[in-house]
């Protein structure tokens, strides 16, 4: 949920391996809550605990790591139903204050009478024993992205960062968790918060990447999963080449609504049709990849486009930004970014562990040219190569297969625009759910529908369903509503 210019800006399935049951989990006994770590965001019955996992689930009385939580407790016990994980997104962002997050985005507070609201950073993130690729701040300044690829030969010079990259991670000093860094393992540490709290079952609330880990968690644990709420959705391959290439489609999917504020708006010079403003954007990002002004080349451009495209609310900030660079003017103020080395790096560990990806520079050569036709906006970045290609270790288990086997019990919910997770994914994502999922389509853009939109119909879809554990009967469309 939480943007930042640097990424955005910036089983078969697991059958064939032992899931450990709630008697090798920690005990209720075991969390003692207490305040927060001071970097975490005050806020009022937030606090914080931690909890020993295994590093190894296949033997889980090896190595442990540590995985810190937090709890917003409910007040009303007789209203109190159990456990709402949350998770933000990522992989690699922190989750320590999500709950509150969530109250201030004002969560209804029926589901706060529901439930107590956990969140955690996962493995290999922020206060959980974190990973480090010992990123520079050249690396940590590219960002998530690769920059744009405009030839085979461009690519081929990527792959030599990349492989850079790839390397640093194998001989960092936390190398040792490099095969362990996964969804799979995220989602059984779910569980094993779970069985410490003392709770039979937990509901869920997951955004973004969050979505594929709320998703392995029910297809891991489907007797222990209570209300899955599965909000922007990935494909059911989560977060692998596909769904980075499918970033361009997200940008070609909501760029239009740009286009039209923009155009709206003349205030900026941009253009006083869509069409105009979207032949500003490739004269911007043509004029960017020869001569970078204020720092900002064609790549960091195309990617600070797709990321303030993913809210409303950002849109005449982005409008700013562009009339800036267009008129070399000083660039607007944006909000303050923490060091993104530990998220960049437990990105990387995760999306790397959970899947192959293809290892043949020819393949992302191939990829480039079609994807640059294809999504001509953001086509030659998302399709470029990245360290995943070179990764030092293979995947340690089958990638958990999402499928229909289970309750009825997951809500799916998502933007028809959604320029991070796009519809396409969601779809494949409901398909393999079968009769298991709903899913609620708002007719508007951005990423993240609940509380992040205004959107009433699919709102109280997912507080009536949080709530009272109802559903709608069918998958339900809802119309667009004025901002």
């Amino acid at each position: 949920m939480r943007r930042t210019l640097s990424l955005a800006f910036a089983v078969a399935a697991v059958a064939t391996v032992a899931t450990p049951g709630v008697s090798a989990a920690a005990t209720p006994t075991t969390v003692r809550w207490g305040p927060c770590p001071a970097d975490v965001a005050a806020s009022p019955g937030l606090e914080c605990s931690t909890l020993d996992v295994p590093l190894d689930y296949r033997h889980p009385d090896g190595r442990k790591i540590e995985i810190a939580i937090s709890r917003l407790a409910s007040t009303k016990p007789a209203q109190r139903r159990g456990v709402l994980l949350t998770n933000q997104g990522g992989p690699g962002l922190t989750g320590l204050d999500f709950p509150a997050t969530l109250v201030n985005s004002h969560l209804p507070q029926s589901v706060r009478d529901t439930y107590d609201v956990i969140g955690f950073d996962p493995r290999g993130v922020g206060h959980s024993t974190p990973v480090t690729c010992d990123l520079t701040p050249e690396q940590k300044a590219r960002g998530n992205f690769p920059p744009y690829a405009d030839s085979a030969a461009d690519v081929a010079k990527q792959a030599g960062t990349a492989k850079t990259v790839a390397g640093q991670c194998a001989t960092s000093r936390t190398a040792w968790m490099l095969p362990y860094i996964t969804t799979a393992n995220s989602a059984r540490d779910m569980d094993r918060i779970r069985a410490a709290l003392g709770e039979p079952k937990l509901s869920y609330d997951g955004v973004s990447y969050g979505t594929y880990l709320g998703a392995v968690y029910t297809t891991l644990f489907p007797e222990r999963s209570d209300r899955i709420v599965l909000d922007s959705n990935l494909g059911p391959g989560g977060y692998d080449v596909t769904a980075m290439r499918l970033f361009a489609r997200g940008l070609q999917d909501r760029f239009p609504d740009f286009a039209t504020f923009a155009a709206a708006h003349p205030e900026y010079g941009l253009g006083t049709t869509p069409e105009q403003v979207t032949a500003k954007y490739f004269d911007l990002a043509s004029r960017l990849d020869r001569t970078p002004v204020q720092g900002f080349n064609g790549t960091l451009f195309r990617g600070a486009t797709s990321s303030f495209v993913y809210n409303d609310v950002t849109l005449p900030l982005l409008a700013e930004i562009w009339q800036a660079l267009d008129t070399d003017q000083p660039l607007p103020p944006f909000p303050p970014a923490s060091d993104p080395g530990n998220a960049m790096s437990s990105r990387l560990y995760t999306i790397c562990g959970d899947s192959r990806w293809p290892r043949s520079v020819p393949t992302y050569q191939r990829d480039v040219a079609l994807d640059g036709i294809r999504y001509p906006l953001l086509g030659g970045v998302t399709a470029n190569i990245g360290p995943c290609a070179f990764w030092p270790t293979a995947p340690v288990e089958p990638q958990v297969h999402i499928g229909d086997r289970g309750p009825s019990d997951v809500l799916m919910v998502q933007n028809l625009r959604d320029p991070g997770t796009p519809l396409i994914g969601a779809q494949k994502l409901r398909r393999a759910f079968g009769d298991r999922a709903r899913m609620v389509t708002a007719d508007q853009g951005g990423h993240g529908v609940y509380l992040f939109s205004k959107n009433t119909c699919a709102n109280d879809a997912i507080t009536t369903f949080l709530t009272t554990g109802r559903r709608p009967s069918h998958d339900l469309a809802c119309a667009a509503e004025p901002s």
